[in-house]
């Protein structure tokens, strides 16, 4: 799918191009449909690692279109004295990026890393490499103890062990070996080496463009505009319950993802309204870091419900009112200019 949206993040369009096929054969068609539609305009293409590949680039810059994009992560290794530099650039609280130009002067590498998915994937990885060592420990006692003695047998189970956590296998050296007695011993050593790069690349990404004298901030705020819009849409999945299903008509499609559209452009317009806000003001008491996602959160504080009252004729009264918000929840209303009433409808009588 292509969203066309402004410099802003607001949606113009959509297009749709069938699923059954890869993503990376897709692109050339996609420019086609959209240039035809929409025209040449000076357009930046945005777009993740599924449609990343050196032809599809190539043919890019032979239109002489702009782009911004994903890139592998094995493409790392080749920025490993940027990774443990200290040239890194402030983008937000928690983001930090620097700008690597390349020696042909065709592209321009950023390298971003986020504090909060380095914390997230720290996490992760110790997860599963205490797990998959507690693993291997049983199966080295049952070894030991002669309960497992063929060859085949503890291969297999060591494969099914490293199939299980398959983040952190290659960061494990495993050695079956004999005594004297005939005795078969399963040992195992972290690769330093693989571990150390490991933790040097947690929560660290790279963007490649052939835009040029563009700020920092600015590329990397393009690039997240792709996120926030798959963040939406899955938004739109749970929130709202558009689940994904199975349609057999094309315009049923269409229709569906209408739907996810018009989410995303009322989760764009939240967030500007947000942004643009004197919520956010002034800075000292910008205690937390305000997102639709958060927002919608803390509105969902805000209860409405019926109180039902007898009344002397045997009928009775429903009065629906809207529950008092909290100092958070009014701070929250009074930026978004939402002036909550008392009650809802009118009162009747049942």
């Amino acid at each position: 799918m292509a969203l066309i949206v402004s410099q802003e993040g607001f949606p113009f369009a959509f297009e749709v191009l069938d699923g059954n096929r890869r993503d990376v054969t897709t692109l050339e068609d996609m420019l086609d449909v959209v240039e035809n539609k929409y025209g040449y305009a000076r357009r930046i293409w945005v777009f993740d690692r599924g449609v990343v590949s050196e032809e599809n680039l190539k043919t890019l810059r032979k239109r002489k279109a702009p782009y911004v994009c994903g890139t592998p992560r094995s493409a790392l290794k080749a920025f490993e004295k940027e990774l443990t530099s200290q040239d890194w650039q402030q983008v937000k609280e928690d983001i930090e990026a620097q700008i690597i130009p390349r020696v042909s002067g065709e592209e321009t590498y950023l390298l971003v890393r986020s504090q909060g998915r380095i914390n997230k994937e720290k996490a992760m990885r110790e997860l599963a490499m205490k797990r998959l060592e507690a693993a291997l420990a049983k199966l080295a006692a049952g070894v030991a103890k002669g309960r497992i003695k063929e060859d085949k047998k503890i291969h297999l189970k060591t494969g099914r062990l490293l199939g299980r956590y398959p983040s952190v296998a290659s960061l494990y050296e495993i050695e079956i070996s004999c005594t004297d007695q005939q005795k078969k011993t399963l040992a195992w050593n972290r690769k330093e080496d693989k571990l150390r790069w490991k933790q040097i690349t947690e929560g660290t990404y790279l963007i490649r463009t052939n835009l040029s004298g563009m700020e920092l901030s600015k590329l990397w705020e393009m690039y997240t505009q792709l996120t926030e819009a798959e963040a939406a849409f899955r938004a739109i999945k749970s929130e709202l319950l558009v689940r994904p299903i199975w349609h057999h008509k094309e315009k049923r499609v269409q229709a569906h993802i209408l739907v996810a559209f018009l989410g995303y452009a009322l989760w764009v317009t939240l967030k500007h309204s947000l942004k643009n806000s004197s919520y956010l003001q002034p800075k000292e008491d910008y205690d937390w870091d305000i997102s639709p996602a958060k927002a919608l959160d803390v509105l969902s504080g805000i209860k409405s419900g019926d109180i039902i009252l007898p009344t002397a004729d045997n009928r009775s009264l429903r009065l629906r009112r809207v529950g008092t918000p909290d100092q958070e929840e009014r701070r929250l209303l009074a930026c978004l200019k939402i002036d909550m009433p008392e009650r809802l409808g009118q009162d009747e009588y049942l």
